[in-house]
């Protein structure tokens, strides 16, 4: 398939059977942790749209880069005095952000890198230097508190929450201020993200208008449709919960049909039926705000992003924190642009210095058979290659709400999750998985994994999820190691005393491997494999 037309332009042939729309593909990049269940009847309960057939995902990423790469292109040539010029002389260094949903991680940016590497805005080369991810959370907070009316509510220790709520997704974060000159903030706690948004009242209208419409000459596929884009238009933008009849204004004088209330073109709706398509978005939203502010001395609320101009969100919000004595701040500017705007912000301010861990991150770890404490599993264990009974278990590096930084930081010692049957001194990768728990609840003391072989599928644990490969060349490295014996076999396996720091420089994760070499400590580069799932 060949990208034809994008944005509005793509939307305004929603009705014509000439085009497949790739639409709200958005969603189709969402991690299962931004989901709710689907048997919850919540926002995600029905299918996502699907792509257009024969095109992956990284395709419909790459064109729409592609796109507004070429319109950013465009419009600075055309608006700037030598604007050609500068372009062909920094175009190809300048860095290009990516703002994403607070629940994306490492495996939703390298999908993003693909594509920006297919379209050739960036290189194999240089992506990893030009490209950047910043968290809608982030970009929201530069952007609230550089428009909103005074931020003399603002000192040092204050904690408040930033709320970006746009079509598909909520973001929420905490922050709190760790300096007021220079301003310097914080994250509280790991952030927030859940799959709700004003696309989803669009949606829940439509599944109203043809229940309303399934006998009115009204109620066809494009009819209705119509009568959607003008409802998003126009109707949901003035619904604040106070009107008993909201209008839909989609024809002429000519179209009447009283029994299913239309009348010269308008179609009535009550407000009880307005609101009911409003209510398991609001569910969601509240249930993810409750979790982020639970048991915590929060003043403010900076609400911002498209939804969040909605005047019955706003009243919402304002009704239920304001008995908890928090005040919802809005900004003065259009808060569409919250993403965009303060991406840029962000870029030349950086007023975050730590970030919050989102999930329990760590590694399977085979540990010593403990007949006291793993009797219960016995049936789970296993032997290894030098003959010591195991068994598995999720061992946590870095804890779920650590703040993180551009500094190092040391997480694995001793290497015991590698045994190698040739001598590390000699040559080599060093391979290890890293996974997070993702579930809500802690991980299970250990993992019931189906191996008695020293192999396992980590699939088997709802919850815990491979997101990346650490990968160390030792070929050259003369790494200290201990032989370790199989009185069986008479074969020596070799346990290297290794450890990995882990570092988000530039908001990205990095990492390296660390040794003791006759007392002098070393460092020796490690890369970063995402594991995808697409």
């Amino acid at each position: 398939g060949e990208a034809k037309y994008f944005g509005a332009e793509a939307r305004d042939l929603l009705e014509d059977d000439e085009y497949e729309i790739a639409r709200w593909f958005k969603l189709h990049l969402h991690p299962d942790s931004m989901k709710p269940d689907r048997a919850s009847n919540g926002p995600d309960s029905r299918e996502n749209p699907p792509l257009p057939k024969g095109v992956s995902l990284v395709q419909v990423y790459s064109d729409f880069i592609g796109y507004i790469y070429r319109a950013t292109k465009s419009f600075f040539i055309n608006n700037n005095p030598n604007g050609r010029q500068m372009w062909n002389r920094l175009g190809d260094q300048m860095p290009i952000v990516f703002c994403t949903p607070n629940g994306w991680d490492i495996c939703q940016h390298a999908v993003l890198s693909q594509a920006s590497i297919r379209v050739g805005i960036v290189t194999e080369g240089d992506a990893d230097d030009r490209l950047w991810f910043l968290t809608e959370g982030e970009a929201s907070v530069h952007y609230s508190l550089a428009h909103t009316k005074t931020v003399s509510w603002l000192n040092q220790g204050t904690i408040f929450a930033v709320m970006d709520v746009g079509g598909s997704t909520v973001d929420s974060t905490l922050y709190r201020c760790q300096s007021r000159s220079p301003l310097i903030l914080e994250e509280v706690c790991a952030s927030a993200c859940v799959q709700a948004g004003g696309i989803f009242i669009d949606q829940s209208i439509r599944e109203i208008l043809e229940r309303k419409l399934s006998s009115s000459e009204y109620g066809d596929f494009d009819t209705i449709s119509l009568m959607i884009r003008q409802f998003e238009q126009k109707t949901k933008r003035a619904f604040d919960g106070s009107q008993t009849a909201n209008v839909i204004q989609f024809g002429t004088k000519k179209d009447n049909d009283e029994a299913h209330d239309i009348v010269k073109g308008k179609l009535t709706l009550s407000g009880e039926e307005v609101e009911g398509a409003y209510l398991s978005v609001i569910f969601s939203i509240f249930d993810s705000c409750n979790s982020l502010l639970a048991n915590r001395m929060v003043q403010y609320l900076i609400l911002v992003g498209g939804f969040g101009e909605s005047p019955y969100l706003r009243g919402q919000l304002k009704r239920a924190l304001g008995k908890r004595g928090i005040e919802v701040v809005t900004v003065e500017e259009p808060s569409k642009k919250a993403a965009a705007d303060g991406a840029i912000i962000w870029y030349l301010t950086e007023l975050v210095e730590g970030r919050a861990a989102r999930f329990d991150y760590g590694v399977i770890v085979g540990d010593a058979y403990d007949a006291k404490l793993h009797a219960n599993y016995e049936n789970k264990t296993y032997i290894d290659v030098v003959g010591t009974k195991r068994i598995w278990i999720f061992e946590i590096l870095l804890p779920k709400d650590t703040i993180l930084n551009d500094r190092w930081k040391s997480f694995l010692q001793g290497g015991r999750t590698i045994l190698s049957p040739s001598d590390p001194r000699i040559g080599g990768d060093v391979v290890i998985p890293i996974f997070s728990w993702r579930d809500k609840g802690p991980a299970p003391p250990v993992l019931e994994l189906a191996s008695n072989d020293g192999y396992f599928n980590p699939q088997e644990i709802p919850g815990l999820e491979e997101i990346v490969l650490v990968n160390a060349d030792i070929g050259a490295i003369l790494v200290p190691a201990t032989a370790v014996l199989n009185r069986i076999t008479g074969k020596s396996y070799w346990n290297p005393r290794l450890r990995i720091e882990l570092s988000f420089k530039n908001m990205k994760l990095r990492a390296r491997m660390c040794w003791s070499e006759k007392g002098v400590e070393r460092v020796g580069p490690a890369s970063i494999i995402p594991v995808t799932k697409l």
